[in-house]
């Protein structure tokens, strides 16, 4: 069977080591993997998402509605943003970091606020932490993505060891120490 994760940001935050991280570990696994990075304007912090599907035979990286078992928001209006991915029954993971899209910044529009409680009402599973606290803690705001990583490990059947593996190929050695302790607070999530 084939399962269909989406990690959706805004550009700068780390979705494509992300998506490499994830592949890592689902190639280190047997898996057929197949990722599709689809860039918005990634650099002027628009949307940014990539697909990642994997099983025993995939055909195609792309992710239609209603087909995510899995959304990874590194920032809550890409969790809203992105819900309609969702097959019933997935799950959203979502960090409540907020970062103001260019009409908001204008002051064209408002940032919406009770976004985690909006996409719960809907009937979604909801799994919203502060991904950026955690990074900071760990050392580095930038490892927002590594924190998720850490999250999203506990939901899947891989060892530990197979995700630290995947962060040591992927990762640059210079900043490997402080996300693997992203890494290790992001685990401490449930």
């Amino acid at each position: 069977m084939t399962k269909s994760i989406m990690i959706v940001g805004v550009g700068g935050q780390g979705t494509l080591l992300a998506s490499r991280i994830l592949g890592s570990v689902l190639l280190g696994q047997g898996y057929d993997v197949k990722v599709s990075e689809v860039h918005g304007m990634s650099q002027r912090g628009g949307s940014v998402v990539t697909y990642v599907r994997y099983g025993d035979s995939v055909a195609s990286p792309v992710i239609e509605k209603g087909q995510a078992d899995l959304v990874i928001a590194f920032e809550a209006l890409e969790a809203a943003r992105w819900v309609s991915y969702l097959k019933k029954g997935g799950k959203i993971v979502m960090n409540t970091q907020q970062i103001e899209p260019m009409p908001v910044i204008t002051g064209a529009a408002e940032y919406p606020q009770g976004i985690a409680e909006h996409i719960k009402s809907l009937g979604v599973d909801v799994l919203a932490i502060d991904a950026l606290d955690l990074a900071v803690e760990a050392g580095t705001a930038r490892a927002v993505n590594v924190v998720l990583m850490g999250v999203i490990s506990n939901m899947t059947e891989f060892a530990e060891d197979v995700w630290i593996k995947a962060l040591e190929d992927c990762v640059p050695k210079k900043v490997i120490d402080v996300n693997k302790k992203a890494f290790a607070l992001g685990r401490m999530k449930r």
